[in-house]
């Protein structure tokens, strides 16, 4: 019996999403001018009104006011009919120091000794499914939202569009968890009062929302999926009818609220820790990084199709309690998914000192993940301009999306005999 299985995407100038890009921002202005940061940044946003909140232990001081509004400028958020722009909105800073009683945990008198910034369990997944190894219903919900802000930037063919949008993709899969075909795409973006009829003008943005953003999407993607779009594809665009209230002013905004579009789109599993606006001694990130790293370089070895890798902390301790590995059956290997797992802690040290060094994490490299998806992006390298009234400006060469590189591929192929 075949299945169904949706995911969903959200645009930059979604509330959450501006949230979580300005959190990722001053990590990663903490990060760029004292490299050591202890930064845990919490942003809400709302009518009018930003308030950061969070613990900081750093040797820099920012402006963080300036920070957060050319993050809202940089995302679109520049007129006064949004009720909510980066010139003219209130910034409310509530960050202090960070506590001695955690912090005493993690610093220690050699960084090899470094302890988890604290406990939980994270998760690192991997699919055949796509050329990134990422699930294919989220693929596209991405680029979407991606392609409807390249649209907005643009400005020619569709005029009218406001930050704010959301995606959405269900796909049916053969009880082999083949795709067959996408049945169902929803996509509602907020957008100016072009028309004086509300029904005429859902009718256009629908018209437009299918016969030009769909088409440019479509072209990005492979022939073996471009084949799985039909005609008897349901679409709900703004299904709710007009949507001129949007971003901040219409739903307020808080950073860490969409973990799910953040990684794998419901596909394999998450530990329920949010990565925004958090330095990598705080292993909800780095650790999730790692684990997605491993996950996809264990596919692109050859070792199974699909694999979930858990790994889990105590705080203040430096080595992992777990590691382990789900192959969903899919495994190519004759060993189990406990050998496996064995294997994985034997190639990959996941103390949280060797993941920020494996990965060049304590880096500012934060900002790039923090809309359209933390993981199944290019890995390349870009230099970064930062500015400070304090500490004049900074130029840095860094690495992006290091936990996406395909470098340990040769390592596990020998492990495994592959």
């Amino acid at each position: 019996m075949a299945y169904l299985f949706t995911s969903e995407s959200v645009s930059e100038g979604h509330p959450d999403k501006i949230a979580d890009q300005i959190s990722d921002t001053l990590l990663d202005n903490f990060l760029a001018f004292d490299e050591e940061s202890k930064v845990a940044c919490e942003t809400l946003v709302t009518t009018g009104q930003v308030v950061l909140a969070g613990e900081v232990r750093s040797n820099t001081y920012l402006d963080v006011q300036q920070i957060a509004r050319d993050v809202i400028n940089d995302i679109g958020y520049t007129k006064g009919a949004y009720q909510f722009s980066g010139d003219s909105c209130g910034v409310i800073s509530l960050i202090h120091e960070q506590s001695p009683d955690i912090n005493q945990g993690v610093d220690r008198a050699t960084k090899e000794e470094q302890g988890a910034g604290d406990q939980g369990m994270m998760f690192g997944y991997a699919t055949t499914e796509t050329a990134n190894f990422m699930p294919l219903a989220l693929d596209i919900s991405h680029k979407m939202v991606y392609e409807l802000a390249e649209l907005r930037r643009e400005g020619n063919e569709i005029p009218y569009l406001r930050p704010d949008a959301k995606s959405q993709v269900t796909i049916e899969y053969s009880d082999d968890n083949i795709p067959q075909r996408i049945v169902a795409i929803v996509l509602s973006t907020q957008h100016d009062q072009f028309m004086e009829n509300d029904e005429e003008m859902v009718a256009k943005i629908k018209k437009d929302i299918i016969e030009i953003l769909m088409p440019r999407v479509i072209a990005q993607l492979p022939e073996y999926v471009q084949e799985l779009f039909n005609n008897d594809i349901k679409y709900h665009i703004n299904p709710t009818g007009k949507f001129v209230i949007g971003g901040p002013h219409g739903d307020a905004g808080l950073t860490g609220r969409k973990i799910i579009v953040d990684t794998y789109g419901g596909k394999g599993a998450h530990g329920g820790g949010a990565f925004s606006g958090k330095d990598p001694s705080k292993v909800d990130r780095s650790a999730a990084y790692a684990s997605r790293h491993i996950a996809k370089n264990l596919v692109a070895a050859g070792v199974a199709d699909e694999v979930l890798v858990q790994v889990s902390y105590a705080i203040g301790v430096v080595e992992p309690t777990s590691i382990s590995v789900d192959t969903y059956g899919t495994s190519k290997v004759e060993m189990s998914n406990g050998e496996i797992a064995k294997k994985v802690g034997e190639i990959f040290d996941m103390r949280p000192f060797a993941i920020e060094e494996r990965l060049n994490l304590r880096n500012p490299i934060y900002r790039e993940t923090a809309a359209y998806g933390h993981m199944g992006k290019e890995p390349k390298k870009v230099t970064k301009i930062f500015k400070s009234p304090y500490n004049g400006e900074i130029k840095k060469e860094v690495e992006l999306f290091t936990w996406e590189k395909l470098d340990y591929v040769d390592k596990v192929k020998d492990a495994f005999g592959l």
